[in-house]
This record gives structure tokens, C-alpha cells and sequence, in this order.
């Protein structure tokens, strides 16, 4: 049950196995002793209202799993986006030891490095609405999306290589995009540790066409406008303002990936009976960080994650091709710089503070955004006095944010945040609920017009079916993870 909160959030957890503490009015907590078997405590952080939405499925017992785990540090943590996913609840963080702790697929996800990014421009909504609908038509050509969808161009064995290596750095240097792309994505869009052997020959035949390629589900490139400034001196230093139009694109590795998943979820069952590990989950199936199964996973994991980040670049570049087109003028000239890219679903060495000491720590962050703060290395030097952006999309129809990484991130959730509005409702539900067509029609009364593949991927993707995102980056900021900085209002979606 929860104590020391209110009869409804009681009342939705009565049937609930493991005691939840209301620490604040946005932080709740399982006891390291609630559990037999538990390493480490949970931390959730949430409003009542997204923590009742997180006990009607799994999440919170799969974060409680995540807590058995060998090697742990501090505690699991499940964001305010939480739902439930494979193994790893979607929207939780857990850091092993990088030298005795385990690395879990279930932690990563199917789809590695789904990630978002944000590109702003010098337009203005009068720019823009007149030729909203031509630009929403435009972007559905240039860029293939959908279930199994191949991209505009085909990669060839070489070529396929080349991009599992270098990631962004493969699409600009031919010709996809503008150098200064690179500094503005977490680790500039390359993992220099990818190891494109260790890709099966599957995954990589499934990938090759697929290049720059949005894919189903609720990946899209949506336009939107600024529409509120919460931090203005972020704000600027992003070079972000009221009205202003900008261009989101979410989107991950496709196929490539989801086969890299589930190639190396088969390594790591053996590997755990192997190694003698207990786990209150099979699909929590992992391997120690020292051993060969582990480091073959983070060398195609590592190699997913360049494929990820140059898919989003493919798409970038498709998208300052269909603005030129539609405006009649260069990309340039409307300023389409990449503010950031931020990854979800990663798995990533690095050094955080754990009892008074620096220690290294692998970092799994499955539906969760890094949010680094001022000062850290790690964030472009033009953002360096304010902090990493952080990127959190909302659902089609609803807000999106930008926030900025907080000190306070360092010390309780590893440097993380939520990253998106969060599912509270199956696709299959969705489907049934709800036709597209309805949806469609809907948003267009709104003002928010939207171009897809199939009516049943709009059906699924009702903003009816997500949690409140304004609500979700209001618990980031008032846990003191991630401070808002703007919102943004949706004008024209591309969905797959």
C-alpha cells in the first residue's frame, strides 16, 4: 500500500505487494526490505496521478525485478513517463558497476537509440501556415515511413559498415547534412566503441534499406510552433523564442536494431545460467560487464546506436530539403540548425558520484534522456553555462518541451529524466476505442493537420492513450531533474 497519501492513490494500490513510502509530492519509495532479494530501494518519480496510471500494469514490479540485479548502485529509478516494458520498466534507469556489476538488453529495449531531435529556424507562423499542409506533404515523400518501410537510399555491404562505425559522421561527410550537425548530439553521434562484427548479418540486411526512415508506432516529424518560455536565458542560449517554428523528428534503428535485441537477448539467457546469476525475471536475461557475451552485446549495441543517430540525420537532411522546396529558398537561409539530439534506450560508461567517490558505472537508461547540467564536458561548449537540452515529445495533438539537465540530477537519478509522454493505453486498446479517421478529423478542428501511412497508426497513436505530458515535465522540474525551459504546440504531424 502507499502511506502518507490520499484515499485514491490508497485505494488503486491496495492490491499492490510491495509497501510504497510518499517521500514527496513527487518522489515515492520501495524499501531496499520490502522484497527479499532486493539490492538497492526504487524510486519513483511522480505525481499521484501518473504513479496510479503506473500501478493498473506492471511497472512498478518490474522496477522491484530491476532491484535484484547483481552490482547496482543507489537505487532503480522509475520516471514519470513509466509504463511497462520488456524486462526494464520504459522510462527506468539503473547504474551498474562497470567493473563487477551486468549489463541487461532488457535495459537498452528493442528499439536502441530511439532518440529525438529538435531543429529550429528563423520562421516565423505566418511563414509557414500557408504552406503548411504543401510542407506536410512534402516531408511524407522525403521521408518513408511505416512498418518495414525501406529508406531513400540503399545501403550497400560496404556502405552498411561504414555507417555502423561512424554514425553521423558517415551521413555528413557524404553530403547529409552540415558539419556542425556532429556537436550538437550526445556523444556527437558516433560511439567510437561500436563493434560492426559483432552485428549479425540479419540485423544488417534488415538495416540496409532502411536508412532514413521514420518507421510505425510513435515515431514522427512533427512542425512546431514555440509557444511559452519558462527559462529565458536557456531559451536564448539554445537560440529558441515565442512563435518561433521548429521541426522535432523521433525515431530509432529500425529493424537493425530490434534484431540486435533480440540476437543478444538469446547470448544472455545462456550467459546468465552460464554464470550462475538468479533472476526474478527471464527477461531481465544479463551477463557480467567483464565477460565476452557482454562486451559482444555493448560492440553491436554501440554500433545500433551510429546506425540510430545517422538515421536521424538521413531524415534531417530530408527535412531542410522539404522546407527549401515547399519556401522556395536555402536551408540556410532559414537557419535549420540542430539544437540537439538526444538518445533513449542506451546503455553507456560513465562516471557519476556514489558514497563521496567517483566511480565509473554503466548506465542503463531504457525510455529515459540523459539530462546533464552546466559544467559537464559532455555538453556542446555553447550550452556549457546552462546545461544539456533535454528533449521530451509529447503525444500527437499535445505539447512537447524542451528542459534543460539540473545540478540535482547528478546526485538522485543519474544524470536522467522521462523521456516522452508515456503509453497508459495499449495500441491494441487504442484500435479499439478509436478510428483514425475520427482522430484525423479532430485534431484538424484544432488546427493540427496530419499526414500518415495508415488510418490504424493514427488510431494508436490518439493522445488519448498517453499520460499528461504537461504534466510530465512539471514533476522533471519540480524533482529538480530537469527545468523547463519551453513548450511547444504541434501545427502539422508526419506519422508512420
Amino acid at each position: 500500500m502507499v502511506s502518507n497519501s490520499n484515499n485514491d492513490l490508497a485505494a488503486s494500490a491496495a492490491h499492490f505487494r510491495h509497501p510504497i513510502t510518499k517521500v514527496s509530492e513527487v518522489e515515492f519509495r520501495i524499501d531496499r526490505k520490502a522484497h527479499e532479494g532486493m539490492n538497492v530501494p526504487v524510486t519513483i518519480y511522480a505525481n499521484e496521478g501518473l504513479l496510479s496510471k503506473m500501478l493498473t500494469d506492471r511497472t512498478i514490479d518490474q522496477a522491484v525485478n530491476v532491484a535484484h540485479l547483481n552490482g547496482l548502485y543507489k537505487h532503480v529509478i522509475v520516471l514519470p513517463d513509466g509504463h511497462e516494458g520488456y524486462g526494464f520498466p520504459i522510462g527506468g534507469v539503473a547504474a551498474s558497476d562497470a567493473n563487477n556489476g551486468v549489463i541487461s538488453p532488457g535495459g537498452v529495449g528493442y528499439d536502441i537509440n530511439c532518440g529525438v531531435r529538435l531543429i529550429r529556424t528563423s520562421l516565423s507562423e505566418k511563414d509557414v501556415h500557408p504552406k503548411l499542409r504543401e510542407l506536410l506533404k512534402e516531408l511524407f515523400l522525403n521521408i518513408p515511413s511505416g512498418v518495414g518501410t525501406g529508406g531513400r537510399i540503399k545501403l550497400g555491404p560496404r556502405q552498411i559498415e561504414d555507417v555502423l562505425a561512424d554514425g553521423v559522421a558517415w551521413a555528413v561527410e557524404n553530403g547529409y547534412g552540415w558539419d556542425s550537425d556532429k556537436e550538437y548530439c550526445e556523444e556527437n553521434g558516433t560511439m567510437k566503441t561500436a563493434k560492426p562484427n559483432m552485428v549479425s548479418p540479419t540485423a544488417k540486411k534488415r538495416g540496409a534499406p532502411q536508412l532514413g526512415s521514420l518507421g510505425s508506432g510513435n515515431h514522427f516529424v512533427e512542425i512546431q510552433k514555440v509557444d511559452k518560455i519558462y527559462n529565458p536565458q536557456a531559451a536564448k542560449t539554445f537560440g529558441l523564442h515565442e512563435g518561433q517554428i521548429v521541426i522535432m523528428a523521433h525515431t530509432g534503428s529500425r529493424g537493425l536494431g530490434y534484431q540486435v535485441c533480440s540476437d543478444y537477448l538469446r547470448v544472455v539467457e545462456g550467459a546468465a545460467k552460464r554464470y550462475g546469476i538468479e533472476l526474478p525475471d527471464r527477461e531481465l536475461a544479463c551477463a557480467p560487464i567483464n565477460s565476452k557475451e557482454a562486451e559482444d552485446y555493448l560492440g553491436a549495441m554501440n554500433a545500433a546506436l551510429n546506425f540510430a543517430w545517422s538515421n536521424r540525420q538521413m531524415i534531417t537532411h530530408w527535412t531542410r530539403r522539404a522546407f527549401e522546396k515547399v519556401l522556395g529558398s536555402s536551408s540556410e537561409g532559414f537557419e535549420m540548425n540542430l539544437v540537439y539530439d538526444v538518445s533513449h534506450n542506451i546503455a553507456k560508461i560513465e562516471e557519476h558520484n556514489i558514497d563521496d567517490s567517483k566511480r565509473k558505472v554503466m548506465v542503463h537508461r531504457k525510455g529515459a534522456t540523459r539530462a546533464f547540467p552546466k559544467g559537464r564536458t559532455e555538453v556542446p561548449i555553447m550550452y556549457r553555462k546552462v546545461g544539456q537540452p533535454v528533449l521530451i515529445p509529447g503525444s500527437m495533438g499535445t505539447a512537447s518541451y524542451v528542459l534543460v539537465g539540473a545540478p540535482k540530477s547528478m546526485d538522485v537519478s543519474f544524470g536522467s529524466t522521462a523521456h516522452g509522454a508515456g503509453r497508459m493505453m495499449s495500441r491494441s486498446a487504442a484500435v479499439r476505442r478509436w478510428r483514425g479517421e475520427d482522430v484525423k478529423r479532430e485534431l484538424a478542428g484544432r488546427g493540427i493537420h496530419i499526414e500518415s501511412a495508415s488510418w490504424k497508426g493514427v488510431a494508436e497513436e490518439a493522445p488519448e492513450a498517453y499520460k499528461d505530458v504537461d504534466a510530465v515535465a512539471e514533476v522533471s522540474d519540480s524533482a529538480g531533474i530537469a527545468t523547463r525551459v519551453v513548450r511547444l504546440v504541434p501545427m502539422g504531424v508526419v506519422k508512420g
